[in-house]
């Protein structure tokens, strides 16, 4: 068996400034803020709640809001903005190779499913407001971008292999 790379290891948030943004489940709106940002969340083969915290706060901490000058020196709880996280699976995917995705490098469903529940209930304990969209359902996501601003970060684990 080949040995995991350290890309197995990386839970990811693409994070978009918002003016607004919300998503839809069956034509119903579960999750809705207005300024600040949509993260959507890829959870990856051998992340671990620790990736879910270093995530969180790379998210929350990230400097993506401007200040009086105009440059983007504040951050999420800076500026005290919505935080709206939905879980995205088709980040985590391998795109390195061919015409379509694979998901041998995303995390099972009910690992996944553990740690977005885990980073959910972390973000609502340390910030607010905080909405989300629901794992495993077919959603739509409607937003405002502001700027546009979206930047893709990474969360990495440990750099360990295994045979």
């Amino acid at each position: 068996m080949a040995p995991l790379s350290r890309l197995n290891h990386r839970m990811i948030a693409l994070i978009q400034r918002v003016r607004e943004a919300s998503v839809r489940v069956d034509g119903e709106r579960v999750g809705a803020i207005e300024a600040g940002l949509l993260a959507m969340i890829g959870v990856a083969r051998g992340d671990d709640t620790a990736s879910a915290e270093r995530l969180l706060q790379r998210v929350l901490d990230y400097r993506v809001f401007p200040d009086q000058a105009g440059r983007m020196n504040l951050s999420l709880r800076d500026v005290h903005g919505g935080l709206l996280l939905v879980p995205q699976f088709t980040l985590a995917a391998d795109t390195a190779h061919g015409n379509r995705a694979g998901f041998s490098t995303a995390a099972t469903p009910a690992q996944a499913a553990e740690l977005f529940e885990h980073l959910l209930r972390r973000a609502r304990s340390l910030h607010a407001p905080v909405a989300s969209g629901r794992f495993g359902a077919h959603m739509q996501v409607a937003l405002i971008n502001d700027g546009p601003v979206t930047f893709w970060l990474e969360a990495r684990g440990q750099r360990t292999t295994t045979d």
